[in-house]
């Protein structure tokens, strides 16, 4: 509050004395004056001077009354002070734009809003307005002085309209107190903006509804969210200003499209709403929903579509504009999981809660956007460890529907994707293992070669005999560890037969009775019409040995163990609906218990090498891994099924062999003989680039009586072949750093096409036969012992002379 003039500190505006009671003086005057002439009467008994004495008091007190009812302001009242700072406080809090003046029309005070609207502070009658206008000022403030108060309405200043109120106020209405109020004219076009932009317009926006103002040049000035994002693919573009017409286009019979949307778009339905009816040039609101085109006989062409998508073999759906189901197909239903008794209201229900505002939304934006499709990966509420993909797309001129939903049926895609990531992470397993026991193989062929030759050197009874013995046979565990790895990963070397599964089951039944122990019973069934196979009886029988064993141990209290043997036709692998099994004839093998059954999440991890649920020191984790090597080496394929509680099964099957006629096994020596019979004579050319290998070998075979020539690697090999007179025999190793073994057969037999040839390798025999493609060759693998090298080289060199 802004105080003007010195009777700002003392003005009247508001009296702080108005509540004040007034006394009359004239009694008590004349009673003074009275008691004053009797005492002077009683004290100097004169009459005329006491009389004399009380007039003269009574007049000089009437004549001081009639001085200040005459001049009034000559009358200060110290004890009067206005408080300014409260009229401020209450002038701000009202936010009111006021102004004080006096009788002489000067400026006491006024508001910091009235030095807003009118800088300097003019008087009132002063400000800047028109003629008129100051006039009906002027004549207000008259009336005010006459009456009381007065109003002026509609004062017009620049681009304010105000009215005016004039009170004249004070202790003893000495003063005018100017208010001045703005007044707000109604704005139809303020209303249109406001429903457009604000919470109105986005909730037309849900509803699909698309409203736009534009200017009679026909630039856009609002537009809510649902026209922009059908205008520009995005509702928070501006495109406030830019020309209407760009994002609208009209096809040859009329109709109104979106410019950015496809040929094949929906049209609009356009309603024009003049905002000023009477300036037809003026602003205008257009409000446009999509077309929905009913079709013949008043029938609604969703019907046909709901008819058309329920023949339909995979899963679609539509939902309208707030989300809500309106149609599914039974494929939709079987792919989201949907029971018979289920009736979903949103699409949200059917996945999980971490989803389903993703879901509301999309939905939400298809709906009112423009016409688009996309994919959205979510986790069914049935099967939330798996993502599928829900496709989503905007359709119009379908009555309620508004966007159509698609969801595949992918659970065998998805069992087939864990079945090959299952094959593919076993053969990347299979390969580390294969590598692994190959190069383990060459450190135990030195060790057991290294114990043989201190054990020709020790007998029984001596001091040392007994601990290479224990070397020699914790090696040989070492060996058959190996042996089981590269089972594992399908490298080991197996000596296949044809026969027949029932008598491999029959020959290791004893074995399995006494395993099994008197608590788990033991019953085999066979079946008929069963077809034989190909495979190396030694190898099933530690298939069937360590599937029985897993059995009773997943019995601790006791249980059944059952084996069987049937026939698998063509058709049934086409029932079974495997795409990994080729279609054929096979004979299967099963070994089921009843024990505590297999946990699902690790059903999948049973075939992996080293990975056990047994306690520690019950298993090695590769029981299982070993038969699946072997089942896979031999062509056939192994599934195990389990309930928890209810107990697994491990169904095998093997491809049924072509012919009955017996196809002869491999040609590696592997009779044995008395060991008095490996003496020989000769020379030997022996290749190995393992120096601890070949420094064995060379010192078992000279023992055995040969001329050893030893040679690091091929290109050695060659040269010392080249300088040696005559070498009766060729032992290498298939792996080799430079020129490996099969290159340089390939090169010896060139000049020397008979001699003959012993390989010896740590990886498989028909894996390195596919690689090698070399006739008359024979095949010795590691680790082996000075005895099983001396017998093979023997064997080898007797076939090459009684050929010869």
């Amino acid at each position: 509050m802004k105080a003007i003039g010195p009777g700002s500190h003392r003005g009247d505006l508001l009296s702080l004395t108005a509540d004040r009671p007034t006394v009359n003086p004239v009694p008590i005057i004349v009673a003074a004056a009275f008691f004053s002439a009797l005492l002077l009467l009683w004290l100097l008994g004169d009459v005329v001077l006491a009389a004399g004495f009380g007039a003269a008091v009574i007049g000089g007190a009437a004549l001081i009354w009639y001085a200040q009812r005459l001049f009034p302001s000559a009358q200060v009242d110290q004890a009067v002070v206005t408080d300014w700072t409260v009229t401020r406080a209450a002038a701000e809090a009202a936010g009111h734009a006021i102004a004080v003046t006096d009788r002489t029309g000067r400026m006491v005070c006024a508001s910091d809003q009235y030095g807003e609207w009118f800088p300097g502070y003019p008087v009132p009658a002063e400000i800047k307005v028109s003629a008129r206008d100051q006039e009906r000022l002027a004549q207000a403030a008259r009336a005010a002085w006459r009456d009381g108060e007065a109003e002026v309405a509609g004062l017009l200043r620049g681009s304010l309209q105000l009215d005016v109120h004039v009170l004249r106020t004070g202790r003893i209405d000495d003063y005018l107190l100017w208010r001045f109020a703005s007044v707000r004219q109604a704005s139809v076009m303020d209303d249109y903006l406001r429903i457009i932009e604000g919470q109105a317009g986005r909730q037309l926006s849900e509803a699909g509804i698309m409203c736009v103002m534009i200017g009679g040049e026909g630039r856009i000035r609002a537009a809510n969210p649902a026209f922009t994002l059908r205008a520009t693919g995005r509702p928070d573009s501006n495109i406030i200003g830019r020309d209407f017409s760009a994002y609208m286009r009209v096809d040859a019979k009329g109709r109104i499209f979106y410019a950015q949307e496809e040929q094949q778009a929906t049209p609009v339905r356009m309603m024009q709403i003049p905002v000023r009816p009477e300036d037809p040039a003026g602003l205008l609101v257009l409000v446009m929903v999509d077309d929905n085109v009913p079709s013949v006989e008043g029938i609604s062409s969703l019907a046909y579509v709901e008819t058309l998508l329920s023949l339909l073999p995979f899963g679609l759906g539509m939902a309208d504009r707030d989300g809500r189901l309106l149609f599914y197909n039974n494929a939709f239903a079987r792919a989201a999981g949907i029971g018979p008794g289920d009736k979903p209201s949103y699409p949200g229900d059917l996945v999980i809660g971490e989803d389903q505002a993703a879901v509301a939304e999309a939905i939400r934006r298809y709906a009112i956007g423009p016409q688009m499709s996309g994919d959205l990966q979510v986790r069914l509420r049935g099967a939330p460890e798996e993502s599928v993909s829900l496709s989503l797309a905007g359709v119009r001129g379908l009555g309620e529907a508004a966007v159509l939903l698609s969801l595949k049926d992918n659970s065998e895609e998805t069992r087939l994707k864990r079945q090959v990531a299952q094959q593919t992470k076993m053969q990347a397993v299979g390969q580390l293992a294969g590598g692994v026991a190959h190069d383990f193989n060459n450190i135990l062929t030195a060790i057991i070669g290294h114990c043989d030759l201190m054990l020709m050197r020790h007998t029984p009874g001596d001091s040392d005999y007994d601990d290479i013995q224990q070397v020699k046979a914790n090696s040989n565990r070492a060996a058959s560890l190996t042996r089981q790895l590269l089972a594992f990963s399908r490298q080991q070397t197996l000596r296949p037969q044809v026969l027949q599964l029932p008598d491999v089951v029959s020959e290791v039944s004893s074995l399995l009775k006494r395993l099994l122990g008197e608590n788990i019973k033991l019953e085999v069934y066979h079946g008929r019409g069963l077809g034989t196979v190909r495979a190396d009886p030694g190898q099933l029988e530690q298939v069937i040995v360590n599937l029985v064993v897993n059995a009773r141990d997943a019995m601790p209290d006791g249980g059944t163990v059952t084996v069987r043997t049937f026939a698998v036709s063509a058709q049934d692998v086409r029932d079974l609906k495997n795409e990994i099994m080729p279609i054929g004839d096979y004979t299967g093998l099963s070994v089921g218990d009843t024990g505590v059954g297999i946990a699902p999440d690790l059903l999948g991890k049973i075939f992996e090498p080293f990975y056990t649920t047994k306690p520690v020191g019950r298993g090695t984790g590769l029981g299982l891994s070993t038969v699946y090597g072997i089942i896979k080496q031999s062509g056939g394929f192994i599934f195990p099924e389990s309930q928890l509680g209810e107990g697994t099964v491990f169904k095998i099957y093997l491809p049924v062999h072509a012919t009955s006629a017996e196809v002869g096994g491999s040609t590696a020596v592997t009779r044995k003989r008395p060991a008095t019979e490996t003496w020989g004579t000769g020379t030997i050319l022996l290749v190995e680039d393992e120096d601890m290998v070949r420094s064995v070998a060379e010192r078992a075979l000279t023992r055995q009586g040969y001329t050893v020539v030893s040679a690091s690697d091929g290109e050695q090999g060659l040269a010392r072949l080249a300088q040696t007179e005559k070498v009766d025999l060729l032992i290498s190793d298939v792996v080799m750093p430079g020129m490996d073994g099969p290159a340089m057969v390939r090169a010896a037999r060139a000049s020397y096409p008979d001699i003959p040839v012993l390989f010896m390798s740590g990886y498989a025999e028909e894996q390195l036969r596919k690689s090698i493609d070399i006739d008359n060759v024979a095949f010795l693998p590691k680790p082996f012992s000075v005895s099983q090298l001396a017998e093979a080289a023997r064997d080898v060199l007797a076939a090459a002379r009684g050929a010869g």
